[in-house]
């Protein structure tokens, strides 16, 4: 299992997205999942940044709107920075409030899924924790596992997950065969601040002994909001890699 940090993490380094890059690569991480920035330079010179820096790029998080409105845009830019896997990474909460609404949304994001595997590439969709309500035929995520096409596959955010109720390691467990990218993000139960990862209420070393025993690819480490993302970075490495290898 690889480690990436999703670049989120670092969106208030003020530097460019190739020196951003290189302090990744200086981390220890294997990869990075891109969530913004990547138009700031051009592709070539990114990949470059990439490679110098001894990382690849493990996926990115794509708006659903910008998948729908230019979905050859969003493949081309894969491929030009080497990724095959393409992340939802965000639904409203009112998309998984009802049974219909979760069938609406499995709909949708199949509909999507089949025509990025048209195209050699995978989707996936990230969780937060509004899709752990309950709904008149059960909790949301799993009717949307249940009601999408298999073409769908799941980047299961362990942090949310455990905020929103539920517990990451059965999800995994139960999810297997449609999980390939894991989000290692630790929370507090009783608050919305976001800890440095090995200081809340996920057990990282659980999650990451499930996530290796159904052969997920990729580990990564995201926080939506560090006190000090140059801290976060380095800590985040430190704590995942000693948890998956």
């Amino acid at each position: 299992m690889q480690t990436a940090i999703q670049l989120y993490t670092l969106r208030e380094i003020d530097e460019s997205i190739l020196d951003v890059l290189a302090r990744v690569g200086d981390a220890g991480f294997d990869g990075v999942e891109f969530a913004y920035r990547v138009d700031e330079e051009p592709a070539a010179a990114i990949r470059q940044a990439l490679e110098d820096a001894g990382l690849v790029a493990s996926s990115a998080h794509v708006g659903i709107e910008a998948l729908e409105d230019d979905l050859d845009g969003v493949v081309e830019t894969a491929e030009a920075l080497g990724y095959e896997d393409i992340v939802v990474p965000w639904l409203d909460p009112d998309q998984f409030e009802t049974v219909e609404a979760v069938e609406a949304t499995a709909d949708r994001l199949s509909d999507l899924a089949g025509a990025v595997a048209d195209r050699g590439m995978q989707l996936h969709y990230h969780n937060h924790d509004q899709e752990f309500v309950e709904t008149d035929e059960g909790v949301a995520f799993d009717l949307l596992v249940d009601r999408s096409s298999d073409d769908l596959a799941f980047e299961v955010d362990a942090g949310w997950a455990l905020y929103g109720g539920a517990d990451p390691v059965a999800l995994l467990e139960r999810y297997a065969d449609r999980i390939s990218l894991v989000h290692f993000k630790d929370v507090h139960l009783d608050s919305e601040a976001a800890p440095p990862l090995g200081e809340g209420d996920l057990d990282v070393e659980a999650v990451a002994r499930a996530a290796r025993e159904i052969d997920t690819e990729w580990a990564v480490f995201e926080n939506d909001d560090p006190d000090d993302p140059v801290t976060a970075l380095a800590n985040g490495a430190d704590v995942l890699s000693g948890a998956v290898r």
